[in-house]
């Protein structure tokens, strides 16, 4: 079976990707982000993990602000340790700073681009001329070699344009199109209204058919998982996926405006359920994912290694004996388990059923297979692909 990632080492162990939020005016009261000494000493802890070694992401609104960021990537570089920055405030970045990093071994940068016009994306980011700022990073990165990944913002507001945003990624060129879904902030309804848990579904499986096209992933929808190998075991027995699966018309919409698509789909790695993701935020607090605030300790404190591998928040959440509701009963939850992120911001309990999967455990008609698949191709490690390699094979995807 191809189309479903199989691990290339425990992730209990080590994490494939460990963020590093910059901008300190998230961290706690009177505390302060990294320096440049704390900086490196955590880029040694992330080499700490063993090779290969985890990719460093250095996030945040603008992380080309630190002056010590040339230095830093080239320490991590010297380690072992490949790094990609991810600007989340759509800064105006110059061909001297994009060439800087590169140099430094920088191998990738991760943009946002959340509608395919610019009347469109800068309404979202509510900043005049954030679309065009976009496309011309994007252009100079790739002119200099760098990987681009491109993540949409997926909501009500763009939800139509999403097969436009495909055509503009494909036509552009990226290594990656990663659909994210959005997490409340803090328990409560807030987010709720976006997305339906069926609109959801129609959308996740858009994006597995929009694998022909471009390579893709999703962030914060682990269910993604599920929809990838239910998918593959439905093509191998001729099935419609549309009548198997109950998908609605949002989905039709979706997939008929992007002819030419196919299943070639890469599934997300597990961010928030402590396997394989780990976030640092500006001051050094340690958590499973960058939208769940509960955290495991401190970097300044306590090695990274420890705190992933031993602290109780981390174990417990790769338990999968802890899920509870849908997700505790559910047959994919080995390599679902949903968003814990998403459980918690809305419910405030971490473990909760994920609230926008409309998957009834039970419901998916070839039981045998999927326990098959599960036993088999989920349990053999294979060796890792760089995650910002560029390519178009099934087994080849980009992490």
């Amino acid at each position: 079976m191809s189309g479903e990632r199989r691990v290339a080492h425990d992730p209990a162990e080590r994490p494939f990707v460990v963020v590093w939020e910059t901008d300190g005016s998230e961290g706690e009261p009177g505390e302060r982000e990294l320096d440049a000494a704390e900086a490196r000493d955590l880029v040694r802890q992330v080499a700490a993990f063993g090779r290969p070694a985890p990719l460093f992401v250095v996030s945040g609104t603008d992380p080309f602000r630190r002056d010590d960021l040339p230095a830093l990537i080239a320490y991590g570089t010297g380690l072992g340790v490949r790094t990609a920055l991810s600007p989340t405030g759509a800064p105006a970045l110059s061909g001297e700073q994009l060439r800087a990093v590169r140099d430094a071994g920088a191998v990738g940068l991760v943009l946002g681009l959340h509608g395919s016009t610019a009347e469109l994306h800068d309404a979202v980011r509510e900043m005049p001329g954030a679309h065009r700022r976009t496309l011309d990073t994007w252009d100079t990165a790739r002119a200099l070699g760098l990987k681009v990944r491109i993540d949409t913002a997926v909501s009500r507001r763009n939800l139509r344009g999403l097969p436009d945003i495909v055509r503009l990624v494909d036509r552009h060129g990226a290594a990656l199109w990663s659909a994210c879904f959005p997490v409340p902030a803090a328990p409560g309804p807030g987010g709720l209204r976006a997305l339906t848990a069926r609109e959801v579904e129609d959308v996740l499986n858009f994006v597995h058919d929009a694998g022909l096209a471009l390579p893709v992933k999703t962030t914060g929808a682990h269910h993604f998982r599920r929809v990838v190998l239910q998918r593959r075991i439905l093509a191998e027995h001729g099935d419609d996926p549309v009548a198997v699966l109950g998908l609605g018309p949002l989905y039709r919409e979706l997939r008929d405006r992007t002819p030419g698509l196919g299943t070639r789909t890469r599934p997300p790695l597990d961010a928030d359920t402590g396997r394989g993701f780990v976030h640092v935020s500006p001051t050094g607090t340690v958590h499973p994912g960058g939208c769940l605030p509960l955290s495991a300790g401190t970097v300044r404190r306590a090695s990274l290694t420890s705190l992933y591998r031993t602290s109780p928040l981390f174990t417990g959440l790769r338990a999968a004996g802890m899920l509870r509701g849908r997700c505790g009963a559910c047959e994919f939850r080995r390599v679902c388990g949903g968003s814990r992120s998403r459980a918690y911001g809305i419910t405030g309990d971490p473990y909760a059923e994920e609230p926008w999967c409309a998957y009834q455990p039970g419901a998916f008609p070839y039981r045998h297979e999927v326990a098959q698949a599960l036993a088999t191709h989920y349990a053999r490690p294979r060796p890792a692909k760089p995650p910002f390699a560029a390519r178009r094979t099934e087994e080849e995807q980009p992490r």
